[in-house]
């Protein structure tokens, strides 16, 4: 059991590296209507062309483009209609020279056929003629067959987060189950004597449990699935009792408020209790959560969190989400976290040799967006319900100056 860490104060890079030792959960194959925001745990490769059959993109009528050629309003060509193609029919039709065929957007263009005039391009001459004003291209307004997807084509590679966009595409090549990779479970641990149910009360010195739902919803929203252990008091036999069960249950365990200074000795104690343990990293060159937590216990992240909300919600965001995306099977190459580039509206001082992340408000001005900060300390709450994301002070810089670019990660 490697213990070495506690307490040693390492930069946010540091940690990123040693989370890469964790892997991605097994497998299930699900429904397809069960498989919104689940990730693939298999390349998805096309069975048939798609589309299976050259298709128009527009109401209108089926013709040769070189029939159309010097058509202009003052100048339009004269068509002789000889069929239509009702949606869902399968067109046996050859058309030949001056002739069209009506048809309507997603019908099957029939043979000889290379573009489609829009009817809007087009008047009736009589019943089985009509006049094209506009001149096309070969193939404008169709999409031949295999243009979109290709047969034997790998559309979904594993690891790609399925929305609602890739489902469409499944069901397009007649997919209903998928493979995917489990979700994984977070076993979440408040820590403290003076933590309280939302539900109840607080006396003097008590605080309700905040932690609990903000660090909950985080997990939501990265893909996993929340386990609420409850909320341990700091003796040994309690901590003990409810990270077993969430090593158990989970594959996942989140601790609030188990990470300081003041209660570190307690910590080291119950984790030094399993018998497969290491720390990863104990401190953080960052503000808010110098104070964070990071071991392996028996092969799953235990990821120990500062008590203060902001705190918390600033350090599963930056490190905890990453985890949870490794466990979750997606792809380093999706990027769900929205970064952009703001002007610090004043000067934001900070200290080299630690990150920091501010709380900002941006404004959009003349076409510059601004990052008004929002300083406050890291126990209030409603600061951050008013801030639109953080902006990244890099450990070497001391502060930002007011007018300079910094980066800003939406929250």
């Amino acid at each position: 059991m490697k213990m070495k860490g506690f307490f040693k104060v390492q930069t946010p890079q540091q940690l990123y590296q040693r989370i890469n030792r964790f892997k991605p959960l097994s497998t299930e194959t699900v429904f397809l209507e069960e498989s919104l925001h689940r990730v693939l745990s298999e390349d998805v490769i096309s069975p048939a062309n798609l589309p299976e059959f050259p298709r128009s993109t527009v109401d209108g009528f089926a013709l040769k483009a070189k029939d159309t050629y010097g058509a202009s309003e003052k100048n339009p060509v004269l068509l002789q209609i000889v069929a239509e193609i009702q949606m869902g029919q399968i067109s046996e039709i050859t058309i030949k020279d001056g002739e069209a065929v009506k048809i309507a957007t997603g019908g099957m263009v029939p043979n000889g056929a290379d573009a489609v005039e829009m009817v809007e391009y087009t008047e009736w001459v009589d019943g089985q003629t009509i006049h094209a004003f506009k001149t096309l291209s070969p193939l404008e307004n169709v999409i031949q067959a295999g243009e979109d997807i290709r047969a034997g084509e790998i559309v979904l590679k594993k690891g790609c987060l399925l929305r609602s966009q890739e489902l469409g595409l499944l069901a397009a090549i007649g997919r209903t189950e998928v493979r995917v990779f489990l979700r994984p479970k977070v076993g979440i641990i408040s820590s403290g004597d003076e933590i309280v149910p939302v539900e109840q009360t607080p006396s003097s010195g008590e605080v309700r449990d905040i932690n609990r739902h903000t660090i909950a919803s985080m997990v939501k929203e990265t893909g996993g699935v929340p386990l609420f252990l409850g909320i341990a008091k700091d003796r040994f036999d309690d901590l003990r009792e409810k990270m077993e069960w969430g090593l158990r249950e989970s594959d996942m365990v989140v601790i609030t408020g188990g990470s300081s200074v003041g209660t570190l000795d307690l910590v080291s104690e119950v984790i030094q209790s399993f018998s497969k343990t290491e720390i990863l990293v104990h401190g953080l060159s960052i503000r808010p959560g110098k104070p964070t937590l990071l071991a392996e216990i028996e092969g799953k992240p235990f990821l120990g969190l500062p008590g203060h909300p902001v705190s918390a919600m600033v350090i599963f965001h930056l490190f905890g989400k990453p985890i949870l995306k490794i466990l979750s099977g997606i792809s380093n190459k999706t990027e769900s976290t929205i970064r952009l580039r703001a002007k610090a509206s004043r000067n934001i001082p900070s200290i080299a040799g630690r990150e920091d992340y501010v709380r900002v408000k941006l404004e959009e001005k003349d076409g510059i967006l601004w990052a008004h900060p929002i300083f406050g300390k890291s126990g209030t709450i409603f600061h951050l319900v008013q801030a639109d994301g953080l902006m990244k002070i890099g450990i070497d810089e001391e502060g930002l100056e007011e007018g300079e670019e910094g980066e800003v990660i939406l929250i």
